[in-house]
């Protein structure tokens, strides 16, 4: 028999009632009540967490402000510091070294009375006697032709005027005899002749290379590199040894060799063309910044690691020095083997609006910004197509599409950000230029978040 609502039960702890067996109209009954209880449970933690949620601050954001100033494009890169040009000094003759006067760093003249080295000259002077003597010898044999040459002239002439008188006197034989005695000697006394002028030669060549035991220096300039000592010896039967190397005008002039990559050569050129100078600066003084002239941009392009390079001359001119004062090696700020950081103004605009480069680098992610202005998300990371050439075209789009750009700005109170397009013009590492925006300045730009403490 069924029992109605006030039925006995057996009862149970459940959400703070009880609950009972009882028919099944009173079961129905409990289960709706414990049903409401649990609803408005789960929905008071809800709102709860969701009032709690709204209440929680939101991500504090770094700004920097939009300004007006100036804003010069310039094309980086490293180079070498160079002398303008080297001279190779070697030797011309064997034999071992016997001194070395000159070291690294020194400054020399070009003075044949100050040699740079000395080869032992004893086998070389020796040879110089030799032909000496050997010239001695031509020229006694000349004059001995000589004489007999004058003696048999003197015969001829006298047997002539016999003849002239008396033809039977002599006969046709013996004045054969005597007119080719007479020309026989003639030509002794051209090869006496010839061998001394052969003698004289050898006695220059031998006279030569002992001169070319003196070592001197062919240009006024610094040594950069000695590579000889006092005993060694010299070879110089197949190719002419290196034994020092002269920078002449290291203290009037210097060339900086930059490699520029091809993207930024065009800019290079109009650097050139406006006959704007390059910057550099060097790692041993950090705080000098030089100047130089791009004196030459080379077509011979290299390739490293598919990167291409065109090699750029940049020439640094030094003011001259009193006359009378020398400069000590030490005293050269650039030498050579120096790593050069280069900068090549392109071009430069003073008193437009600007914005700091952080700015544009900055990408909030999709929760920080309003729904309206999700899409610059979505096509800042969108991924790049890979495997496949693009067209010129394309290549020149994607070139004008660098110009549109995206900044951020808080409006007042709200936590969501709110997306700014911008057309850039002039960009350099610090600031790139407005030209087209919606933007004042002094207007506050996001850059970053703070990090959580």
């Amino acid at each position: 028999m069924l029992r109605g609502i006030g039925c006995e039960t057996q009862g149970r702890p459940f959400l703070g009632f009880r609950m009972c067996l009882v028919t099944q109209g009173g079961i129905m009954r409990y289960w709706i009540i414990g049903l409401v209880v649990v609803v408005l449970l789960v929905g008071g933690t809800s709102l709860a967490y969701q009032q709690g949620w709204v209440q929680r601050p939101g991500p504090k954001y770094l700004t920097l402000a939009v300004s007006r100033g100036r804003v010069e494009t310039m094309v980086n890169s490293t180079g070498t510091v160079k002398p303008v040009r080297t001279v190779s000094v070697g030797a011309f003759t064997s034999g071992p070294i016997s001194t070395v006067n000159v070291d690294f760093t020194d400054y020399v003249e070009a003075d044949d009375s100050k040699p740079l080295a000395l080869i032992d000259t004893r086998l070389l002077q020796a040879a110089v006697d030799r032909d000496r003597a050997y010239l001695k010898t031509q020229e006694a044999e000349l004059e001995r032709v000589e004489a007999i040459l004058k003696q048999s002239e003197n015969d001829l002439a006298r047997v002539n005027l016999v003849v002239a008188k008396n033809p039977e006197y002599v006969s046709g034989t013996e004045m054969d005899e005597r007119f080719f005695k007479v020309k026989t000697l003639k030509a002794q006394r051209a090869l006496a002749n010839a061998s001394i002028d052969q003698a004289k030669a050898t006695l220059t060549n031998s006279t030569a290379q002992l001169g070319y035991a003196r070592i001197t220096a062919p240009e006024a300039g610094f040594i950069i590199e000695r590579k000889v000592d006092r005993g060694q010896t010299v070879a110089a039967t197949f190719q002419t040894p290196e034994l020092f190397t002269i920078a002449p005008e290291m203290d009037k002039r210097m060339h900086v060799y930059a490699a520029v990559d091809e993207a930024d050569i065009g800019m290079v050129h109009a650097a050139q063309d406006k006959k704007k100078k390059a910057k550099f600066t060097v790692d041993a003084y950090p705080n000098d910044l030089f100047e130089g002239e791009v004196k030459q941009i080379r077509s011979n392009s290299t390739t490293t690691q598919n990167v291409v390079t065109y090699p750029v001359i940049i020439e640094v001119t030094f003011p001259p020095l009193p006359k009378g004062v020398k400069v000590r090696y030490e005293d050269l700020k650039l030498k050579p083997g120096m790593t050069a950081n280069i900068s090549f103004p392109v071009d430069v605009k003073e008193d437009v609006l600007r914005v700091p480069s952080i700015a544009l680098r900055f990408q909030p992610t999709a929760a920080q910004v309003r729904p309206e202005d999700k899409h610059y998300i979505e096509a800042i990371t969108a991924p790049v197509e890979t495997g496949t050439r693009r067209s010129a075209g394309e290549k020149a789009a994607a070139s004008k599409s660098r110009t549109k750009r995206v900044v951020w700005v808080q409006q007042d109170n709200d936590k969501l950000l709110r997306a700014i397009p911008v057309t850039l013009g002039l960009t350099e590492t610090q600031f790139a230029e407005i030209v087209e925006g919606e933007l004042t300045e002094g207007q506050k730009l996001v850059i970053g978040t703070e990090a959580a403490k």
